[in-house]
């Protein structure tokens, strides 16, 4: 049986799994990221969960080829350096050069949301389909494309940001710096800011109620409960974002022209809630869809295993391009 290695980084936690052939967990640890903390300290503590995963499903290091790392960060192709991973505090960090001092093994690093691409692509709710986009929703929006089994990476190698996308030119600052990006509309971030405003601007709205008037306590769910329960306040919120979100597939799909489009993060727990006006909306606007029917819009099947199993399948793409 041939085991895979894979550590999804998070600024909460260091998540790490052992992966078997068949793209099955074996296995999973993890441990407190402690962000902006100096960047060796944080790289050992990854290094000591590897190890002690292992260990716990019963193999040593040298039962792994490889181990398979998803950074929040785009990741320079060469060198294995972070370009800047804002959460951390970390820019151009020389992440391989730094981990290999412990694990002297090969080491294959990505974008974590290109290793969840990757993953639901492979293992997840995207198997069944030749070409997958992914996009994640979360405090950002990430995403990736994987095509027949192969994750794109684009001609620098830096991965593609679908986050970072224009949808409304001059519109709400991004936190890349950049003003209208899709992020800055419909990530779960923005979310909670379009419920925040709602709230303000109406006394009543059920809003209020579910998180205790107290806008510290708003979260995804707020404006979809409240929706659920007939709020008109909170169905224009819901409405809103879904409308951005969709802006920004539709012209995402007429780029890549997925066979499907996986979508992930925590607000996908919302399922057809979510989904079904989130494919109206694409469809009604996306380009020769009288011809060419919309991709398949589903629900992420791997929940927050996908940034592992991806981190670790990153070997099978290193055996790829070999």
């Amino acid at each position: 049986m041939k085991y895979y290695m894979g550590i999804d980084l998070g600024g909460t936690n260091i998540a790490v799994g052992v992966v078997d052939e068949d793209f099955r967990l074996v296995g999973t640890h993890s441990v407190p990221t402690g962000r902006f903390r100096p960047f060796e300290e944080v790289v050992a503590d990854m290094a000591r969960a590897a190890r002690d995963t292992a260990a716990r499903c019963g193999l040593g290091l040298e039962d792994f080829g490889s181990v398979g790392v998803g950074l929040p960060s785009s990741i320079h192709p060469k060198t294995g350096r972070v370009v800047f991973a804002n959460n951390l505090g970390w820019r151009d960090a020389p992440f391989v050069e730094e981990f290999s001092k412990h694990i002297p093994k090969p080491i294959h690093v990505a974008n974590d949301a290109d290793c969840a691409a990757l993953a639901e692509s492979l293992a997840g709710a995207g198997r069944d389909y030749p070409t997958v986009f992914m996009v994640t929703l979360g405090t950002g929006l990430g995403g990736g494309y994987v095509h027949h089994g192969k994750l794109f990476l684009g001609g620098s190698g830096l991965g593609i940001e679908p986050g970072h996308i224009t949808i409304v030119h001059g519109g709400a600052p991004c936190t890349c710096g950049s003003p209208g990006c899709l992020e800055a509309y419909a990530s779960v971030t923005a979310l909670i800011r379009e419920t925040i405003e709602a709230m303000a601007a109406d006394p009543r709205t059920l809003m209020r109620d579910i998180c205790g008037n107290d806008i510290s306590k708003v979260d995804g769910r707020t404006a979809f409960d409240a929706a659920a329960q007939g709020d008109g306040a909170a169905r224009g919120v819901v409405e809103r974002y879904i409308g951005y979100l969709a802006t920004g597939l539709r012209s995402l799909i007429t780029i890549f022209r997925p066979h499907a489009v996986v979508v992930g993060g925590g607000l996908c727990a919302q399922g057809e809630t979510l989904l079904a006006p989130l494919r109206a909306k694409v469809a009604k606007y996306l380009y020769a869809a009288d011809i060419f029917p919309p991709p398949d819009i589903v629900r992420a099947g791997l929940g927050n295993d996908a940034g592992i199993i991806g981190a670790a399948l990153l070997e099978t793409q290193a055996v790829r391009d070999s």
